[in-house]
């Protein structure tokens, strides 16, 4: 996905909504999952896909026996999609990052940031969307972050979802993949 009205900041405010909040930004659908789990799993609509419209991701969670949570494990991978899939033009800033996140970028422990680390999607989001900006090319959005090509490197090497999403954005580029 790239280019949808979504702004920056409202793809933000998605990626650190409670759950209730982004529930209600989202089409959510049960379903019957098939696979282990007996009968109780075959009887009762236990999957839960969630659908954000305005930016047509989809997500799925169908893995344990509960709808509650499964729909709290959609709700985690809709955030994550979000700020994988979903590409915007930021103006928040020279780099087009908000201050908090641009404050968390000049620390010297962020590109050991968890995927579960508070800010890390969001981050992860703009990053992407800078790295989209200057044509996929690792060391311009450095440069623009101004941090080091391979603290960058290292950030998109946390997760493999945030890896595999700069490959496509450099594959769409024309640009070779990059290596771990």
């Amino acid at each position: 996905m790239t280019d949808t009205a979504m702004t920056a900041a409202d793809r933000d405010v998605l990626i650190e909504a409670p759950d209730d909040v982004l529930v209600r930004h989202v089409e959510t659908q049960n379903y019957r999952a098939s696979g282990p789990g007996g009968q109780h799993r075959n009887k009762v609509e236990t999957g839960v896909r969630l659908r954000h419209a305005a930016s047509g991701v989809a997500v799925t969670a169908s893995e344990r026996r509960s709808q509650h949570e499964n729909r709290h494990r959609a709700l985690q991978r809709m955030r994550e999609a979000l700020a994988l899939h979903v590409r915007c033009t930021a103006a928040d800033g020279p780099d087009g990052l908000p201050a908090d996140l641009a404050a968390l970028l000049a620390s010297p422990r962020w590109p050991s940031l968890s995927p579960k680390s508070q800010g890390f999607w969001r981050l992860a989001a703009r990053v992407l969307d800078r790295l989209a900006a200057d044509g996929a090319r690792l060391s311009d959005t450095a440069a623009a972050l101004a941090v080091s090509t391979g603290s960058l490197a290292r950030f998109l090497g946390r997760n493999d979802g945030l890896w595999q999403a700069a490959c496509r954005l450099r594959q769409q580029a024309g640009l070779p993949p990059l290596h771990k």
